[in-house]
């Protein structure tokens, strides 16, 4: 199992470099091209919505995206530190307009599960996480 790990700044410029690099590993890991759009989209939903949170939350810690290859699937996470309601924890949102940004990361979580069949979301006290996966097939064997 290989893993890349990136970690970015909060902002927004950085988000094209995250989707640059999980194109090219999820290419080497064997990512069917016809995908690599829509990993690339995803990536770059997940970590746009990682990079507001860390913003509207005044978080200054990076970003953390793992890029991982497994023997039949690869895998993103893309990790954010920015504080999560917990189910049933009630509406202590903070200052702004916490409906508009509930519906955006809702409106994002949704462009995600379009783009990927297999995503896992979680989150808590001490940030969120979500786990995009893709099959892979085996680098063809040449026989001499």
């Amino acid at each position: 199992m290989a893993t890349v790990e990136l970690r970015f700044s909060a902002l927004p410029e950085h988000v094209r470099t995250a989707r640059l690099v999980a194109a090219a590993v999820a290419r080497r890991a064997g990512v069917d091209e016809a995908v690599l759009d829509e990993v690339r989209l995803a990536v770059g939903e997940a970590c746009s919505r990682a990079v507001g949170l860390h913003q509207i939350g005044g978080i200054s810690a990076p970003v953390k995206v793992l890029l991982i290859e497994e023997e039949k699937q690869f895998s993103i996470e893309v990790g954010d530190e920015s504080p999560h309601a917990v189910a049933g924890g009630g509406a202590d949102a903070g200052p702004g307009d916490p409906d508009g940004e509930a519906d955006e990361d809702e409106m994002g979580l949704a462009v995600i599960s379009g783009l990927v069949d297999d995503v896992e979301v979680s989150a808590g006290e001490h940030g969120g996480l979500i786990k995009m996966t893709w099959p892979t097939t085996p680098p063809p064997t040449i026989l001499v």
